[in-house]
């Protein structure tokens, strides 16, 4: 334990601002890679198909219309949540990256004996 607490000391200024640097990348990252699409996902795409054929069928039929349960409000509750962790993956990566950079550029103390 003591080798990698001098390594630590030792190196500390380059281990804190590569971190701090990586953090921010990977916040930056995340942010950019779950924004918004606003092109109709194959799933979405499928899905409506499936709902026009219903209605096609079911009109022709001239039957009614058995209500189904619904998946559409899972799939937007799912999406947002999706979204809120990805803001908050976002905000906590940025905020300990500055942090991490910040702290190593503070001017060290001279110690005194």
């Amino acid at each position: 334990m003591g080798v990698i607490l001098e390594l630590y000391l030792k190196h500390k200024t380059v281990i804190l601002r590569t971190l701090g640097a990586l953090m921010i990348i990977v916040g930056i990252f995340v942010h950019f890679w779950a924004a918004p699409k606003e092109e109709i996902s194959e799933i979405e795409l499928a899905a409506a198909n499936v709902a026009r054929i219903e209605a096609s069928v079911a009109s022709q039929s001239g039957g009614k219309v058995v209500a189904k349960p619904s998946m559409s409000e899972f799939v937007e509750e799912l999406k947002n949540a999706q979204e809120m962790q990805a803001r908050y993956i976002t905000i906590i990566f940025t905020i300990l990256g500055v942090g991490f950079l910040g702290y190593s550029f503070k001017k060290k103390e001279p110690e005194i004996s």
